[in-house]
């Protein structure tokens, strides 16, 4: 499947999702460690750290920040993903209730 952005066209093959799935769980993972203190698991990761690439995809765009290591494409999707996964479990610390905490055994 082909899908058009801002005029470029991209192929949606498995290869594609797959990658999308790995910058998810690592820019999650490492996310909800900085942010939170401990990780939400594999899919709690996964979710978390591809809805932050779409945030920090965002900003970025808004604040016209490039983000580029030559030569390593992946790990730039990462450290974007990575920003806008920590400013995303930011922002769900602020609006949780406080009163409700669980104890870590």
């Amino acid at each position: 499947m082909v899908i058009n952005i801002n005029g470029s066209a991209m192929t949606l093959d498995l290869d594609t999702i797959l990658v999308w799935l790995l910058v998810g769980l690592v820019a999650g993972f490492l996310a909800s460690r900085v942010a939170l203190g401990h990780g939400l698991g594999l899919f709690g990761d996964i979710i978390v750290g591809i809805i932050g690439a779409f945030i920090g995809g965002f900003l970025a765009g808004v604040f016209h920040i490039n983000v580029q290591i030559i030569g390593h494409p992946i790990i730039s999707e990462m450290i974007v993903a990575f920003v806008g996964a920590v400013i995303l479990l930011l922002i769900v610390r602020l609006v949780r209730p406080t009163g409700v905490r669980r104890r870590a055994y």
